[in-house]
């Protein structure tokens, strides 16, 4: 499952474990084609204990701001809430699984 998160969520949601945040937005279409494969990663490593959030650039320019999101999709990969690496762009499912394996 992936959680949509705002401000007062997104600390909590990233401090502890391994979380995967999609930084998107409503009106680009990479995010939208990468919308499908990210539900599909979340539900794939959630045994692997990879908690899945979105983060909407429009609502949260503060956090996109924070993490220097400047081009989405961005996904920033935290391990009790450090950066431990992030990736930019649309791809497939299989690469964007095998981005994400080398972490978990």
């Amino acid at each position: 499952m992936v959680t949509e998160l705002t401000n007062g969520k997104f600390n909590e949601f990233i401090k502890e474990g391994t979380v995967l945040i999609d930084f998107y937005a409503d009106w680009c279409m990479p995010c939208v084609m990468m919308g499908p494969i990210v539900e599909d990663v979340a539900e794939k490593f959630e045994k692997k204990k990879l908690k899945v959030g979105k983060v909407n650039v429009e609502d949260g320019h503060e956090i996109a701001q924070k993490f220097n999101v400047s081009s989405i999709p961005n996904f920033v990969l935290f391990k009790d809430g450090k950066v431990i690496t992030n990736f930019v762009g649309a791809m497939s499912e299989e690469d964007f699984s095998e981005r994400l394996k080398k972490f978990l």
